[in-house]
């Protein structure tokens, strides 16, 4: 390719809406395109990654016994409602009607249909093990589309399928993709850290994440120094400190004007924060939720919202808990069990310890001294904490550590949750029904190619994996009006072309500083800089884009030194 006659070019200003790195580089060097808020168009540059990406993707699941299908992106809103995901899913699906007033909806991922597919062809366990996969355009209304191709509302996904008799086969296929996926990865000249990580609204049992960690990245990685617990701050669990014992103390009604954050607290009663019970109450579908938890400690509201089964919840607002009788920044169990129509939770923290400080449920009041079951009965605790650095480690109790990480793959064991729902069933060898176990398995192509570059850049732009760089080669002219110059690149950029080499070749009647300066900021691995100073020992200048400095390539022995290095 000539850069002159390629189509896109690179910019010196862009939207100052580009929050991530990735974003800023993209635009800068021409390869996507914002259509509308969440939606961009690739370049043909990023296309040739995109499809470098995608191809990867395909053959090592292709290697592993997977069959490529294509699915639908518009599918009936019947399908979702039998699987209940219709309102799990809310505001982030996008509905439609036809002309004829049926409803539909534009996929965000494809089990209900590939489940519909499977219960048409499958028939008795001799039609099982299968795993389906298709590279596929998906849908999410995202509130806040952001960072470019890291989460907009249309996206490119490798969504995959596996479907077992029983759970056996299941966790053998399950286990088969997690090492197809680090094969991908790997492939990729990614590396990525496989986390446990929470199902959200796919549902499923077992889940793990593949993440790049990047600075900027948005999930945040819970990781022991020691042993090789590592999981998402949704999912982590950590071991919590248990408090001395104490006799306990009778419980007493304090004065404390002024004093509302567990801040205030600690200092009002000179005591650790560990010694009071924070309670925080949530609104979920029109019912209020107190959760009660150690006052040094902070709400996982994944963990909490899965208790619930992923319905809607937020914080209640003043109003509302002045409505119910309850005082913001005074808020306790005690004394409100058995009087109250909403439910109470209990986090794992508050197991030991006793003579803790809570809300006094008064204006300007708490209580001292209270205890858990004489003041507060606990039916049950619950994992409600997130887990944070310097936590210990619920494995081999060392310290908890965190990362930022950027989610490119997901993998989950789904069981037969859609199945059942969706009646995808086979006939066993003793002539029963059984529903079939189910495997759904995500990469965002799109995503893997911006989370690589989040990963791989510097001042100066981006820094390609060569496994995946549209172009290997990067072919700069310095003053091609001397013809000795520009003879030397054409034979240079047509005898490597012949030779398969991925190279593009600088054309343009642009200076020497605006055409270096591109080819950093674009990223291909091999820089070659043909000048009147390099033909005069009959070389070209090498730098690579990893490297510092430059070195000098006789021409004759470019195909040599290329060949070294692939």
């Amino acid at each position: 390719m000539k850069f002159s006659n390629l189509f896109g070019k690179t910019q010196k200003n862009i939207s100052t809406n580009a929050e991530s790195i990735s974003h800023q580089l993209m635009l800068r060097a021409g390869f996507i395109l914002q259509i509308a808020a969440g939606v961009y168009a690739y370049m043909p540059i990023a296309y040739k990654a995109f499809r470098k990406i995608e191809n990867i993707i395909r053959n090592e699941l292709n290697k592993s016994g997977a069959q490529e299908v294509h699915m639908p992106a518009l599918q009936p809103v019947d399908l979702w409602e039998k699987s209940n995901r219709k309102e799990s899913y809310g505001p982030v699906l996008f509905q439609l009607k036809d002309r004829r007033e049926r409803e539909l909806v534009l996929g965000p991922t494809h089990e209900e249909v590939i489940t519909q597919m499977v219960k048409s062809n499958v028939e008795s366990y001799r039609d099982l093990p299968l795993n389906l996969y298709q590279i596929q355009v998906k849908f999410r209304d995202e509130a806040r589309p952001r960072a470019g191709l890291l989460r907009g509302r249309e996206f490119h996904m490798k969504d995959a399928y596996s479907f077992d008799i029983d759970q056996k086969g299941l966790d053998k296929r399950y286990d088969q993709m997690v090492e197809v996926y680090k094969s991908i990865f790997q492939k990729c000249g990614l590396p990525v850290l496989v986390v446990q990580a929470d199902s959200g609204a796919i549902g499923g049992k077992d889940s793990q994440e593949f993440i790049l960690t990047t600075d900027v990245g948005e999930d945040t990685i819970i990781y022991c120094n020691s042993c090789e617990y590592v999981a998402n701050s949704e999912k982590a669990v950590f071991k919590h400190d248990e408090l001395p014992i104490e006799d306990e103390l009778n419980l007493i009604e304090v004065s404390t004007p002024l004093v509302k954050t567990i801040e205030d607290v600690s200092k009002f009663f000179n005591c650790d924060t560990k010694k009071t019970i924070k309670s925080v109450i949530y609104m979920i579908e029109n019912e209020l939720v107190m959760v009660s938890i150690r006052g040094d400690l902070d709400i996982n509201e994944i963990k909490l919202s899965n208790i619930f089964k992923g319905k809607d919840l937020r914080l209640a607002t003043d109003e509302e808990l002045i409505k119910s009788d309850l005082l913001p920044g005074f808020i306790s169990p005690v004394g409100l069990q058995g009087k109250s129509n909403f439910h109470f939770l209990f986090d794992n923290s508050l197991k030991t310890g006793s003579n803790f400080i809570s809300g006094g449920n008064k204006i300007d009041s708490h209580y001292n001294n209270v205890n858990i079951p004489r003041d507060i009965l606990v039916s049950e605790f619950n994992d409600l904490a997130l887990a944070d650095n310097g936590y210990r480690c619920s494995e081999c109790n060392d310290t908890l550590s965190t990362t930022k990480g950027v989610e490119v793959g997901h993998v989950f064991k789904l069981g037969t949750s859609y199945s059942e729902s969706l009646g995808a069933y086979y006939t066993d060898e003793n002539g029963s029904q059984k529903p079939i176990l189910m495997g759904c398995y995500g990469i965002g192509v799109g995503r893997v190619l911006a989370a690589a570059i989040e990963q791989n850049h510097d001042d100066k732009g981006i820094v390609f994996p060569s496994e995946i760089s549209p172009y290997q080669i990067h072919l700069v002219g310095i003053n091609l009006n001397d013809n000795y110059v520009a003879e030397s690149c054409e034979d240079i950029y047509n005898r490597l072309n012949d030779n398969d080499y991925e190279i593009i070749f600088d054309d343009r009647d642009e200076s020497a500083g605006v055409k270096l300066a591109d080819a950093d900021l674009m990223g291909f691995p091999i820089r070659m800089v043909v000048s009147s100073r390099s033909l005069k020992n009959n070389s070209v200048e090498i730098k690579l884009r990893k490297e510092s400095e430059s070195f000098l390539v006789e021409i004759n022995k470019l195909e040599e030194y290329l060949s070294s290095i692939r």
